[in-house]
């Protein structure tokens, strides 16, 4: 399996919550749509459908398509622009960094957070904590008319960072937007890999809006497709390079992450065991977490009509909700493969035990 062309193009689209559309156009290129459909859901949602399996139990795939980022909420007289925050930010790690900003004259166009030099500072200033409120977006022009006028640019404007795939090493990708394409392309590739396969479940993927600001695509998915029970696969903050290696649950390299507990939800104790002992069986390298902060679409879902067992399975990123993440594509492969034995192994019997 070799998914980096498709890692690659989900990183690089542009999608902010709200704004997930060219995510979604760039997904649909990828599916075959001989084998699968591909349906347009509420608020932005996307969903993936298997044409065999209909009529059993609905197990639901998700990965969310939207990525941090700002949007334009004013544009000052000099032609700088004001913004307010798409997910959670730590401000620190924004000034002068590149950013995309969506206009209507000339679609996206390079921008750069703005900062005062160090040499007009005084100490004050220089020891002041940065905030959120004070940022600005420069994209070159000089006044207010410029930017509404010549680039199109209108209040209510998405913003991403600028940054584009690579691939450090062999095994090592940097991109933005991990948190959640990294979801999303395993989404897309067991969707395609069990495309005209007959299984004990239908298979359902769905690409999933809004959830850095709430869940909320994962709301609309549950009640328009009313899963018997759900894999949520996120890209997982990593703490490998900052805590003691006895006590890491989210190391690069070490495989795909189970997620026992977040604010959001206490997994199905019944449904992680499943996933833990198919995982050794198949001798498929994994990770457990317990996490003390954070949520999912899992938070959701579990909640979700009668109550939807549900797990989630993550790929570590470092530096998760900054502007470059960084993975192993051998985390990637082992979720896939996990995810595989998973639903090969799903039957009546099995889900009764959830």
């Amino acid at each position: 399996m070799d998914s980096i062309k498709l890692i690659e193009a989900l990183t690089n689209a542009n999608g902010i919550s709200g704004f997930e559309k060219e995510v979604i156009q760039v997904a649909k290129s990828f599916i075959d749509l001989e084998k699968l459909t591909f349906e347009k859901g509420g608020l932005g949602n996307a969903y993936i459908r298997q044409r065999v399996n209909v009529g059993k139990p609905l197990l639901l795939l998700d990965g969310h398509t939207d990525e941090l980022g700002f949007m334009v909420q004013a544009i000052t007289s000099k032609g700088l622009m004001k913004i307010v925050p798409i997910g959670s930010w730590d401000s620190r790690n924004i000034p002068t960094q590149k950013v995309r900003v969506f206009t209507e004259k000339k679609g996206w166009v390079t921008g750069v957070f703005a900062s005062k030099p160090p040499h007009f500072m005084t100490e004050e200033e220089k020891n002041q904590k940065v905030s959120m409120e004070k940022l600005l977006i420069d994209i070159g022009a000089v006044s207010r008319e410029e930017v509404v006028e010549v680039f199109g640019l209108e209040v209510g404007a998405p913003v991403v960072p600028d940054v584009t795939f690579e691939r450090l090493t062999p095994d090592k990708l940097m991109a933005k937007a991990f948190d959640n394409r990294i979801g999303c392309a395993l989404v897309m590739d067991l969707m395609n890999y069990f495309k005209d396969t007959e299984l004990e479940v239908e298979l359902a993927g769905s690409l999933t809006s809004q959830e850095e600001v709430g869940t909320r695509g994962a709301r609309v998915a549950a009640s328009e497709l009313k899963p018997t029970i759900a894999i949520v696969f996120e890209g997982t903050p990593a703490d490998d390079n900052f805590t003691d290696p006895a006590e890491v649950q989210g190391g690069i390299g070490l495989g795909a992450q189970i997620r026992h507990r977040d604010n959001s939800m206490i997994t199905n104790p019944e449904m992680v065991r499943f996933a833990r002992r198919i995982a050794k069986e198949n001798g498929i390298l994994f990770q457990d977490a317990v996490r003390t902060g954070g949520g999912t679409n899992g938070g959701v879902y579990h909640m979700s009509e009668q109550g939807i067992p549900s797990i989630v399975i993550g790929v570590p990123v470092r530096y998760a909700h900054t502007q470059y993440g960084i993975i192993s594509y051998k985390d990637y492969v082992s979720a896939f493969d996990w995810a595989v034995a998973i639903i090969q192994a799903l039957n009546d019997e099995v889900l009764a035990d959830f």
